[in-house]
């Protein structure tokens, strides 16, 4: 009866350290994965950056202060560097977009809008395949639509949004507003941050735009 006990121990001992071991090894692919897919998100972004170096610049910002709003708003650190990773190259359907138009000192024609509109779709349709544990490809799509539904591609409103795609566009909005491009100069922060304020809960979610203003207007954030 003892030497029974004494192998059902041993069996137990041996069964626990076996699954700690198939634990470590899934944590330790699941790890080797998700750091396979950050290094093809940066390698986008660079190859992206070598065609346009503004873009690649400002996705960079984007993507460093979409993650200061997130955090802000408390979410946890694995929904964050999924967020961080869509908006480094939450624009990469740019890439089909003529650089005379992205680079236009004057207004666009409605024409020229209407293919610089198409980005978002191409975005999704380069990035939709990948299987990324992140909403990566909604991030590209979902952008540039808007609470009231003005937005685009799809006219999407509130909660058809994804919140990922929601602090993007905030980001997206303020920091473009904040750099001097062709058509124009770069605008003042405190018109950066009325403009926002305005546009809060119409075009832009309400926490969102509270914690932008919050991070550059008390905590000094720099975009």
């Amino acid at each position: 009866m003892a030497e029974k006990q004494r192998f059902r121990s041993k069996m137990n001992v041996h069964e626990t350290s076996a699954e700690a071991r198939s634990g470590s090894d899934l944590e330790q692919r699941h790890d080797q994965l998700e750091s396979a897919l950050m290094g093809t998100v940066f390698a986008i972004s660079k190859v992206f950056g070598a065609r346009d170096p503004y873009l690649q610049d400002h996705q960079h910002h984007v993507a460093h202060f979409s993650s200061a709003i997130a955090k802000e708003l408390g979410w946890s650190r694995e929904r964050i560097k999924g967020l961080h990773c869509g908006a480094m190259i939450y624009d990469i359907g740019k890439v089909s977009i003529p650089a005379e138009i992205l680079n236009k000192p004057r207004k666009l024609t409605s024409v020229e809008f209407q293919l610089m509109k198409a980005h978002t779709t191409t975005g999704y349709d380069i990035l939709k395949d990948i299987n990324f544990p992140w909403p990566i490809a909604d991030i590209a799509h979902q952008h540039h639509e808007r609470l009231d539904g003005s937005g685009y591609p799809q006219g999407l409103k509130g909660d058809q949004i994804c919140p990922e795609a929601k602090i993007v566009a905030v980001a997206d909005a303020v920091g473009a507003m904040l750099s001097h491009r062709p058509y124009r100069a770069a605008l003042a922060r405190n018109t950066v941050l009325a403009e926002v304020e305005a546009k809060k809960g119409v075009l832009f979610d309400v926490d969102v735009v509270d914690a932008c203003t919050c991070l550059i207007r008390d905590k000094g954030y720099i975009i």
